[in-house]
């Protein structure tokens, strides 16, 4: 592996008002051994450590491999496995997954049929293009794990001509599968 990138990965890390919604979503507990599927700069895996067992961190994207390796080692954490290569492959190989953060949508169809196989109690997927909301949403209705949709529409404060106006974010669906 070449060095670390100077700059995160494309797509940049999950907004902190998403991983909120989705960490509660999530509501993970101590000994869950859980995914961060598309795991990108690391923030959802950093996140969800201290929370879990262990967190299987999973990026096809090598900058981001590269990122979350570089983010955990500078946060500490040892119950971390980062994964470099292909969600649906690599879940295969896993025996055991309680629940997952699903923020990259290559090959989701396969991935979110991995998940079914493990019988994943949660899963949570955040979406910016309806076609990936489409997508993810015909393959958990598919393993019948469908539970809901949210249309999450964030606005932050910043300054114009002397005073504040509110700049919206790009609106993010957060799909909430699995089997409870």
């Amino acid at each position: 592996m070449q060095s670390t990138p100077d700059k995160p990965p494309t797509g940049g890390p999950t907004k902190d008002e998403i991983l909120a919604i989705a960490l509660k979503k999530l509501d993970l507990k101590p000994g869950e051994i859980f995914a961060d599927i598309g795991c990108g700069t690391g923030k959802v895996s950093i996140t969800a450590a201290p929370l879990v067992s262990h967190v299987h961190a999973i990026d096809i994207r090598e900058e981001a491999y590269r990122w979350t390796c570089e983010e955990l080692r500078k946060s500490g954490f040892d119950n971390v496995t980062i994964h470099y290569g292909n969600a649906s492959s690599i879940l295969t190989s896993l025996e055991k997954l309680d629940k997952a953060f699903v923020g990259g949508s290559r090959d989701l169809t396969d991935t979110i049929a991995r998940l079914a196989d493990l019988k994943v109690q949660t899963i949570v997927i955040t979406a910016v293009l309806l076609e990936t909301l489409n997508t993810a949403m015909s393959a958990l209705q598919e393993f019948d794990m469908f539970k809901e949709v949210i249309l999450v529409q964030v606005s932050k404060s910043t300054s114009l001509a002397g005073g504040f106006m509110l700049k919206p974010l790009d609106p993010v669906f957060i799909i909430t599968g699995g089997y409870s």
